[in-house]
């Protein structure tokens, strides 16, 4: 059964103008159950994360200065949110949903998040939308507790996973992969143990090749337990901050392979949706829910 992490609090109340979409979190699973693409009985809803996990991969003054609201206005203008306590809430139940959807994934093969995909969160500061690192925290969590010996990020949102890299610089049993905008955000990219920097207006074909050129090869080479996607939608064309060429068909296509190549390896792949920007909500949401699709035709029809 392909299991969903969604709850109420991933729905963040920002102020009017925002150019976030925060309410793609609840049409997402809306469409998918209006869709008749999973069920309610697929959906479950995360608990807060224990502060143990969170300091195991965040530094204890980060995490104090959001615990007490107590972050500096600089470092919240890096975040891009306002930082209340629903904020910081928000970010531990997303966290936590990520851990679960591991576990999920090592039962059945495939797990989703509806929010998640924070690769810009640092050890010791949030950026870019990204306040405390899920595939980060869940990574430690499965190698802590010995549910993994090797793990493989793939990263596919336009964006470079920086947090991410610079979390995992020293540690040989996550490798991290990233393929994004060259020039698109951070302005100063970290090394990820392979990067794969896009040119501006990347359209689906060249793209495309280059998936079936790193995924196949990177599960063979690096030998997974399990795989972290980031499926972030921002790779689209009309996307307003991405700056790549793909269509809706294009994205779906990218997770249609990368869902093939996990199933093909038998290697279990926990999901969390990432960034999307497209000024119609519709595109967004689409995109997003095709992930969802493919994931469920690919592993359970």
């Amino acid at each position: 059964m392909l299991k969903i992490a969604f709850s109420s609090i991933y729905k963040y109340t920002l102020p009017e103008g925002h150019r976030f979409p925060m309410s793609k979190y609840e049409l997402i699973p809306a469409q998918l159950l209006h869709q008749g693409i999973i069920e309610q009985e697929h959906f479950f809803e995360p608990q807060p994360l224990e502060e143990t996990w969170i300091l195991r991969t965040h530094d204890k003054a980060y995490w104090q200065s959001l615990k007490e609201l107590s972050i500096s206005p600089k470092a919240a203008r890096k975040i891009g949110f306002p930082v209340r306590k629903s904020l910081i809430d928000r970010g531990r139940v997303i966290a936590q949903g990520t851990i679960d959807c591991a576990l999920y994934a090592k039962q059945y093969g495939v797990a989703m998040n509806v929010a998640g995909g924070t690769h810009h969160s640092f050890r010791d500061r949030g950026e870019g939308f990204c306040v405390l690192n899920d595939f980060a925290i869940a990574s430690n969590y499965l190698l802590d507790n010995q549910l993994a010996q090797q793990i493989l990020i793939i990263d596919l949102d336009v964006h470079q996973g920086n947090g991410t890299a610079k979390i995992f610089e020293q540690e040989p049993r996550v490798f991290t992969f990233s393929m994004h905008g060259a020039k698109n955000y951070p302005l100063q990219k970290e090394n990820s143990d392979l990067d794969i920097p896009l040119e501006d207006g990347l359209k689906d074909e060249p793209y495309l090749d280059l998936v079936r050129a790193y995924i196949p090869r990177l599960l063979e080479e690096v030998q997974p337990d399990l795989v972290f996607y980031l499926s972030g939608v921002d790779v689209l064309a009309s996307d307003k901050l991405g700056r790549l060429g793909l269509s809706i068909e294009g994205c779906k296509i990218r997770d249609q392979l990368v869902f093939e190549y996990c199933k093909a390896a038998n290697i279990p792949v926990a999901v969390s949706m990432g960034g999307g920007y497209s000024p119609k909500l519709a595109h967004i949401v689409d995109a997003h829910c095709n992930t969802f699709k493919m994931a469920q035709e690919v592993f359970f029809d």
